[in-house]
């Protein structure tokens, strides 16, 4: 059995500039179970709040288990590329 790599938060500054970081324009998508379970975010729709308050664009979908998820394009509202959040 192989070990899943998980990113420590405690080393991470800014939980939103990682979820942009993951999320933007990666076409992965992440659920409020996954981000607590394998990087410890708790707050997951409160960091999502702040990105699209940012003018990205979050998408909310529903995943494979009806569960919500979010994505992330790789444009913000603007159209720009160019990262929100500086790590």
């Amino acid at each position: 059995m192989t070990k899943r790599k998980s990113t420590n938060l405690h080393k991470v500054k800014n939980q939103a500039s990682f979820l942009e970081t993951y999320l933007r324009g990666t076409n992965r998508t992440i659920s409020v179970a996954q981000a607590q379970a394998n990087y410890g975010i708790t707050k997951l729709t409160a960091r999502i709040s702040e990105l699209r308050a940012a003018g990205l664009n979050v998408k909310t979908i529903t995943n494979t288990s009806g569960n919500t998820a979010y994505r992330m394009s790789a444009r913000d509202v603007n159209g720009s590329r160019a990262k929100m959040f500086a790590i």
